[in-house]
C-alpha cells in the first residue's frame, strides 16, 4: 500500500504529513510559508486570501515532505485533503479564479445571515440546516451576488477552500455532503443540496459542485498536477 499523503489547508500555513499505510508511522511533516500566510483585510471585518497563494505552499510542503523522507513519491497510494471551513472560492469556466477567496473569519455576511434565519425561521434552519445560515458560505455567496454583481454574472462554480486544491489536483470540481454542510448549504432532511435555502438566496444550483461522499474517490492527479507537485 505504500504511503498516505495529509494535505492541511489553514488560514495561516499549508500543512502536510506523509504516512506509512502498514503502520500509520509518521514518516515526515512539513509547513509552508515559514511565515504566517497573509490576509488581507480591505475593509474592517474583511478577512481574504489569494487561492493560488495556496496552491504555491502546497507545492512547497510537498517538496519538503519529498525531501525530508527521501522516498519514492509513485509509493504515495493517496492524498487526502482537510482545509479551513466556511471559505467561497469562485471561479469561471475556463476554472480561472475570479477573486480572493472570503475566508471563515471574514464577517461581511452577517446581516444576511441574519436576515435569513428570521425569515426562514429558527425552527426550519435548525430541523434542516442544523444550523443559522449566520456567516458561513451560501451568506457570503449571496453577499457576492448582491455586491458584486458583473462579477458573480462569471461565476462558473462556487467552491470551499478544499475542494479548490481538490480541482488543482485533478481537474475536476467536485464536492461532499460535509463540506457543503460547513458552508450551510446541506440539507439534513432531504439529505441533499439545501434547494430551499438556494431559492430565497436567489442562487441558482447549477453554481454548485458534483456532489460525492464525503470518503471517496474525488478525482485522479493529472499529469499537468503531478508535475508541478512532483509526484
Amino acid at each position: 500500500m505504500g504511503y498516505l499523503l495529509g494535505i492541511d489547508l489553514g488560514s495561516s500555513s499549508i500543512k502536510a504529513t506523509l504516512l506509512e499505510v502498514a503502520t500509520g508511522k509518521v514518516i515526515a511533516s512539513a509547513t509552508a510559508p515559514e511565515m504566517e500566510m497573509e490576509i488581507q483585510a480591505h475593509k474592517p471585518g474583511w478577512a481574504e486570501q489569494d487561492p493560488a497563494l495556496w496552491w504555491e505552499n502546497v507545492k512547497t510542503a510537498i517538496t519538503k515532505i519529498k525531501v525530508n523522507s527521501g522516498i519514492d513519491p509513485q509509493e504515495i497510494s493517496a492524498i487526502g485533503i482537510a482545509y479551513q471551513m466556511h471559505g467561497l472560492v469562485l471561479v469561471d469556466r475556463n476554472f480561472e479564479v475570479l477573486r480572493p477567496a472570503i475566508i471563515w473569519c471574514d464577517s461581511r455576511a452577517v446581516d444576511i445571515g441574519n436576515q435569513a434565519f428570521a425569515e426562514l425561521g429558527e425552527a426550519v434552519s435548525l430541523r434542516r440546516l442544523l444550523n443559522s445560515p449566520g456567516n458561513f458560505t451560501a451568506s457570503k455567496l449571496k453577499w457576492v451576488q448582491k455586491n458584486e454583481p458583473e462579477l458573480y454574472g462569471r461565476i462558473y462554480k462556487a467552491m470551499l477552500p478544499g475542494d479548490y486544491i481538490s480541482l488543482k489536483m485533478t481537474g475536476e470540481i467536485k464536492t461532499t455532503p460535509s463540506g457543503l454542510s460547513e458552508g450551510i448549504f446541506w440539507d439534513f432532511t432531504e439529505q441533499k443540496l439545501a434547494g430551499f435555502l438556494l431559492d430565497y438566496y436567489g442562487i441558482s444550483s447549477e453554481l454548485m459542485p458534483e456532489v460525492v461522499p464525503t470518503f471517496s474517490l474525488q478525482g485522479e492527479l493529472t499529469n499537468k498536477a503531478a508535475e508541478e507537485l512532483g509526484l
